[in-house]
């Protein structure tokens, strides 16, 4: 009964009417990015972080959280119209819906892609206020010890999901460690890898990595090796609404994608591609009509649409009651709230609870706003899908860099951004993940500073990270996520 008191206090800061019109804000830009194809919510978020230091954080915040859910939604038109994912938890839709729009069946598949995001989208959001809660009351019985064992499991399961190649996730994540360690030492006051440069005493700005690997790095990227390639986009033709079979077919798969989605989102391990195409596979098991996927089954799409917004909504529990991100787009919403001086975690809720729950209230109200905004509006997303890429990108860089410069008006920052982003280039180009350098440059110095906090409690006795049952276990389970596969890799070979 707490946490849904506490819901209704936030819902009385979600609805004022400065913070609805950022919800606002942020579900629209959320959608026509989402519908943009290769410009996801990470590097939205990422370009917006410098332009909206000014505004109130409450409505910031609100607005940053609907940018994130609302690409979820947005994400599908491309997908289904296009046949192009503009992130990879995409995919899964991208098998049948492409094909139902070849068969002239895309306003169908777009309305059970809206509608399932809906439905999956509230219900998690319900799973995520009766949760946090709990997690808050066993987060508080965290010593540093617990923490930091927390931080490096964090780290090894999201590098290892973040790409292809647990190696390039690692590789990437000691990139952002390694930029963690640049700044003044909280513990010495000794500078560190500064080379005598006055603006690195403060550290890397996590706004201008961010911006620098995901919109100078994409833009580059696409520059380079997307801008010639050809797409071809479906005409939306025929009724958009779902007939009563559409319905009788969908309703299932929403409510069990949904049951798939929020843990796989809860977790450290997690991610929006797995429980995506984990649906699909168990929609095509219990499907009535096997036959039809691969030829443009709706449900097909209903279920990886769902479990996709509800993982999404999942991130939300281990970044606001722990500050552990579990997704580039977490990873880049935890400097967000870095920015406005905010550490996500358990004494949030306590210190900040108006906003912390205004942000959740505000996601059921984004859902509903978006419901709205979706179908009726669908003509329009596919006119945006016409947007030359060239042009598109060129706005980008420019938006990167006056955001750049507006943080602090330095030159550091303008050749700080350019090097991230031909540094981004590069991962891109050789597919390593970018989103565990962010993490490793946000998490890093917080777990620096728990490790030297435990030692210098245990009076530097190391045996302090296995004494404690839920610092052992963490460590336990992070020397398995990194022995096991290299185990069963062996076991096969011979």
């Amino acid at each position: 009964m707490e946490a849904f008191a506490a819901l209704a206090s936030g819902f009385a800061v979600a609805l004022k009417p400065a913070n609805l019109f950022w919800g606002f804000v942020g579900v629209t830009l959320g959608t026509l990015v989402g519908v943009l194809p290769g410009v996801g919510p990470a590097l939205t978020v990422a370009m917006l972080l410098p332009l909206t230091a000014k505004l109130d954080p409450t409505g910031a915040l609100i607005m940053f959280a609907g940018i994130y859910y609302g690409a979820m939604f947005g994400g599908s038109t491309s997908t289904i119209l296009l046949n192009t994912p503009g992130e990879s938890a995409s995919i899964a839709t991208a098998l049948e819906g492409n094909r139902m729009a070849k068969a002239g069946r895309a306003g169908p598949a777009l309305a059970t892609a809206a509608i399932g995001s809906f439905v999956a989208g509230t219900l998690a959001t319900v799973a995520l206020t009766l949760l946090a809660p709990l997690v808050v009351e066993l987060a508080l019985k965290f010593g540093p010890a617990e923490y930091f064992a927390l931080m490096v499991f964090a780290f090894v399961t999201v590098s290892a999901v973040l790409g292809r190649s647990t190696v390039r996730g690692l590789a990437s994540l000691f990139v952002g460690l390694l930029l963690g360690l640049v700044g003044i030492d909280s513990q010495t006051g000794q500078a560190r890898f500064a080379f005598g440069v006055p603006e690195l005493l403060d550290g890397v700005d996590v706004v201008v990595l961010a911006v620098g690997l995901f919109a100078v790095g994409e833009a580059l990227y696409v520059a380079a090796y997307q801008s010639r390639l050809p797409a071809s986009l479906e005409r939306l033709r025929g009724r958009v609404t779902m007939t009563r079979e559409d319905w009788r077919r969908s309703w299932p798969a929403w409510l069990r994608a949904t049951a798939i989605g929020f843990p796989f989102g809860t977790i450290p391990a997690g991610g929006a591609e797995i429980p995506t195409f984990l649906s699909y596979t168990v929609e095509k098991r219990l499907a009535k009509r096997p036959e039809e996927f691969g030829r443009g089954a709706i449900e097909g799409v209903a279920g990886p649409e769902a479990a996709n917004n509800a993982a999404a909504t999942g991130v939300l529990v281990p970044l606001l009651t722990l500050g552990i991100p579990t997704s580039a787009t977490a990873a880049v919403l935890l400097g967000a709230f870095q920015n406005y001086g905010l550490q996500p975690g358990p004494m949030l809720f306590q210190s900040q609870a108006e906003l912390v729950w205004g942000v959740i209230a505000s996601l059921y109200v984004g859902n509903a706003i978006l419901l709205v905004l979706n179908l009726p509006l669908v003509g329009l997303w596919v006119r945006v899908l016409a947007i030359p890429r060239p042009q598109l990108y060129a706005a980008i860089l420019v938006f990167a860099t006056l955001g750049a410069y507006s943080l602090h008006q330095s030159w550091v920052d303008l050749a700080m951004l350019y090097v991230f982003g031909l540094l981004g280039f590069a991962m891109r180009r050789w597919d390593i993940p970018v989103g565990p350098a962010v993490i490793g440059l946000i998490l890093g110095p917080l777990a620096e500073t728990q490790f030297r906090r435990a030692l210098a409690i245990s009076q530097g006795d190391p045996t302090v990270f296995l004494a404690q049952p839920i610092s052992a276990a963490l460590l336990a389970l992070t020397a398995l996520a990194v022995l096991g596969p290299w185990a069963v890799r062996r076991l096969r070979r011979r």
